[in-house]
């Protein structure tokens, strides 16, 4: 088989067997570049109104939180800056040595005086207009199929990547000059020659225009979807796959969830609490600022993670390249509040840095509106491809089977 045939027959069938995956997350990325603003506009009671006080510390919307649900075990405080966002597991029933019966897992709080906005099962469709975009999320990261659902759309990401080398390749001219050409002895440069892959005919036949639109619009868009299937990589496959090529090509390249295995035995009680926890982190991440000479903007957040048996302590800072949102942190060890681990997100690791681009790049955290708006339309344009290669595939396959009919009635 000839090369060529043979990477259109890879496209082909790569591409149909993403369409159904890539139309979900393109639909439902459309609506993440807007995630504030729709949870905003369908539950506003979530939001705390503004105000000039400052935010309470992790620790004491930590307190508040288990004297609102004493039955209920906090190990993580995410501050936005409208709500504490406070993550809750069933503490043990002493009585029958079983978890309580919560019926909720994420608490929202005012992070400015810690009263309760709301309680929901975070993602939880059935519970309504409440949880309508955490289920958007779920859908796009994981086809709201928990695990299950994270491989499948990793391996889609992965073969997605793939694919983009393949189609960006099948828009190329062909090396061999025309009869016609030849004949004039005419030999037109490679671009002359690759610029109508860069164009739409709109007064061709609709195949035509659908073919134009595929090949096209895949072209314009080449390099943000490919930004977009690899950074699904990172987020889906970060430890089997992404980590290690990120290592090979850039050697440094760090996460707590990665570079500490997990403990033999998860430490659901660690000898330093939560809040001693936080002030050790906070102080550390102080004398972190002043050695490597940035800036922290506001606290993000706090969390326990005891299947590893560390703490990390995120921060906003001058270092971070989002827009809203920041991911400088410092891990400690539970048991003896030993530094780990400090991750900045740019000028420490190349690896990191290029991490928090492809992370605030995917999730519309970067250059403002302009883009957000630009990542909500490439969703939609992720669709069109996906729709345009299936009519591509059903025209070519029915003039095949059409051509099979004739051949055989001959």
């Amino acid at each position: 088989m000839k090369i060529r045939p043979f990477w259109v027959l890879v496209h082909r069938y790569a591409g149909l067997a993403m369409t159904v995956f890539l139309i979900i997350v393109g639909l439902t990325g459309s609506l993440l570049a807007f995630y504030s603003e729709l949870e905003h506009l369908i539950s506003p009671q979530l939001s705390a109104p503004a105000s000039a006080m400052p935010r309470l510390s992790p620790p004491l919307l930590q307190a508040q939180a288990e004297r609102l649900v004493p039955q209920g075990k906090i190990n993580s405080v995410w501050l936005e800056h409208d709500a504490a966002h406070v993550d809750v597991a069933p503490r043990t029933d002493p009585a029958t040595g079983q978890p309580y019966e919560l019926g909720f897992t994420q608490l929202i709080l005012n992070p400015y005086t810690g009263e309760e906005l709301g309680r929901r099962n975070w993602g939880a469709i059935s519970e309504g207009w409440i949880n309508l975009m955490p289920f958007v999320y779920k859908l796009h990261y994981a086809l709201a199929l928990d695990e299950i659902g994270g491989w499948i759309l990793g391996i889609t990401a992965l073969v997605w990547t793939l694919d983009c080398f393949v189609g960006f390749y099948l828009t190329l001219p062909i090396s061999k000059r025309s009869k016609v050409s030849a004949m004039r002895g005419e030999q037109r440069s490679f671009w002359r020659r690759w610029a109508p892959a860069w164009l739409v005919k709109w007064h061709g036949s609709s195949f035509r225009v659908n073919f134009d639109l595929h090949r096209a619009g895949g072209l314009w868009l080449w390099a943000m979807l490919l930004v977009f299937a690899w950074s699904s990589v990172f987020m889906n496959l970060s430890d089997t796959v992404y980590a290690p090529v990120t290592r090979a090509v850039f050697t440094d390249y760090h996460e707590p969830w990665i570079d500490f295995p997990d403990l033999d035995k998860p430490l659901k009680h660690p000898p330093i609490a939560w809040s001693d926890a936080y002030r050790i982190a906070a102080n550390m991440m102080e004398q972190a600022s002043s050695q490597q000479g940035f800036v922290i903007e506001a606290q993000q957040g706090f969390r326990y993670n005891p299947a590893k048996g560390f703490y990390v302590y995120t921060v906003r800072s001058s270092l971070d390249v989002e827009d809203k949102h920041g991911s400088t942190r410092l891990v400690i060890d539970a048991t003896t509040g030993a530094q780990k681990l400090l991750i900045l997100p740019t000028g420490q690791y190349a690896g990191n840095t290029v991490s928090s681009w492809l992370a605030a790049l995917h999730m519309a955290d970067v250059f403002g509106m302009p883009y957000r708006i630009f990542v909500c339309l490439l969703g939609l344009a992720i669709v069109m491809l996906s729709v345009t290669g299936v009519v591509i595939w059903q025209k070519k396959r029915r003039a095949r089977l059409q051509k099979a009919v004739l051949r055989e009635e001959v």
